[in-house]
C-alpha cells in the first residue's frame, strides 16, 4: 500500500519535468496562449516555484524550444541503407512526425513567437537547419559541396519548412502525398542544377543509378514523361 507521500525532485529532475509539460502544452496551442499558471498547474507545483528555476516564461520557453530542436535535428538522421530517395522519403515522415506532434509550437516558432528573434532562438533554429545540411551532403557523400550544391540543399529545406507551416493550416493535403512531393522536389531542383553544371550532372547520375524501379525518383521520372506524352 502506498502512502501517497510525493518524492522530492532534485533541481534538474524538476527542471527537465517543467520542460516536458511545457512541449505538452505548446504542443496543443501556441506558447503566446500558455501561461506559467497552466504550466505550474500541469506540474502540479505552485507558480511561484516555477519561477524558482526558470526567471521567466521567455527563459522557459527557450529551454523547451532546446529540447524540440535537438528531437527534431535528430529526424535528419537516417541509416547510409537503400537509395537517396527512399533515405529522403524516411527522413520526411519523421519530420512530419515532429510537425504534426507538436503543431503550434513548431507554428510559434516558424513564424513568431514569445522567444523568436532572440539570439537564442535563432542559433537553436540555425543548428537544426544545419544538421539538415550535414546529413545530406553525408548521404551524396559529399564533403567540399559546388556552390549549386549547396543552394540546392538549403533551398530544399527552406521548402521543407515554409510547406510544412501551409500544410499545418487546414492540412488540404494527404500528408503522405506531401512527403513523397517533396522528395521529388529535392529530384526536381537537382535536376535543374544538372542543366547549368557538369559536377551536378555528375552527381544526378549517380542518385538515379542508384534509385530502384519502385523508389520515389523513378516514381517523378514516370509522372513527368506521363506529362510530356
Amino acid at each position: 500500500m502506498t502512502t501517497g507521500v510525493r518524492r522530492r525532485m532534485g533541481v534538474e529532475e524538476r527542471r527537465q519535468q517543467l520542460i516536458g509539460v511545457a512541449l505538452e502544452l505548446f504542443a496543443r496551442r501556441s506558447p503566446d496562449e500558455v501561461s506559467i499558471d497552466e504550466i505550474a498547474a500541469a506540474a502540479g507545483i505552485s507558480r511561484p516555484l516555477v519561477y524558482h528555476y526558470f526567471p521567466g516564461k521567455l527563459s522557459l520557453y527557450e529551454a523547451a524550444l532546446k529540447r524540440a530542436a535537438q528531437d527534431l535535428a535528430s529526424r535528419f538522421e537516417e541509416p547510409h541503407e537503400g537509395s537517396l530517395g527512399g533515405r529522403l522519403l524516411r527522413v520526411m515522415r519523421r519530420f512530419f512526425d515532429f510537425v504534426d506532434e507538436h503543431g503550434p509550437g513548431f507554428s510559434a516558432l516558424m513564424r513568431g513567437g514569445p522567444a523568436v528573434g532572440s539570439s537564442a532562438t535563432n542559433a537553436l533554429i540555425d543548428s537544426v537547419r544545419q544538421v539538415a545540411y550535414e546529413q545530406i551532403l553525408s548521404h551524396l557523400r559529399v564533403t567540399d559541396p559546388p556552390a549549386r550544391l549547396e543552394l540546392l540543399i538549403r533551398s530544399w529545406i527552406s521548402l521543407v519548412e515554409s510547406t510544412a507551416l501551409i500544410w499545418l493550416d487546414g492540412r488540404r493535403i494527404p500528408r503522405a502525398e506531401l512527403e513523397t512531393q517533396l522528395v521529388h522536389g529535392f529530384a526536381a531542383l537537382a535536376a535543374v542544377a544538372a542543366a547549368y553544371d557538369e559536377e551536378m550532372t555528375a552527381l544526378l547520375r549517380r542518385m538515379l543509378r542508384d534509385e530502384p524501379n519502385d523508389g520515389p525518383f523513378t516514381d517523378l521520372a514516370a509522372r513527368l514523361i506521363s506529362l510530356a506524352s
